[in-house]
């Protein structure tokens, strides 16, 4: 039980950590057509939620905030081997289980990825939360299909 939490956890960072970048990265070039188009293409927690542009910036400070208190329970170790596993998506859900995290950090992150979780609720519409609930179903059940 505590590995599929864990699993759930470090797909919920992973997923975090690289919407972030990849957010940031649309952002800086958004007046491209052809990058909006493709950002458009791609599929996300919050990609169909219909964001204002204040719930936007707000999320984006949010998992700012994330990315900096992960950094700070990482140790520099883990910190260099996370951001490699991320430059190659196939292996970043992997790259959790090769970090050797200790218990206490195992639940630190738990509680940090919590906290981001409920902060961005707080934040969505009803309607919004429900389409995101829906999100969040459908990729337990993909996990769960590959994890059979």
């Amino acid at each position: 039980m505590q590995l599929k939490n864990l699993s759930l956890i470090c797909g919920a960072l992973a997923l975090s950590l690289t919407a972030t970048c990849f957010a940031v990265k649309v952002e800086a070039n958004s007046s491209l057509p052809s990058v909006i188009a493709q950002s458009q293409d791609k599929k996300g927690p919050f990609q169909h939620l219909k964001l204002t542009d204040e719930q936007k910036a707000k999320i984006k400070e949010i998992r700012r905030g994330t990315r900096t208190e992960v950094d700070k329970i990482l140790t520099q170790q883990q910190r260099e081997q996370l951001k490699t596993a991320l430059q190659n998506p196939q292996e970043g859900r992997r790259v959790f289980d090769s970090l050797n995290l200790s218990d206490e950090q195992k639940n630190q992150l738990r509680q940090v990825m919590q906290s981001q979780k409920t902060q961005i609720d707080a934040l969505l519409s009803a309607e919004q939360k429900e389409e995101l609930q829906k999100y969040r179903e459908q990729m337990r059940a993909r996990r769960q299909q590959r994890n059979m």
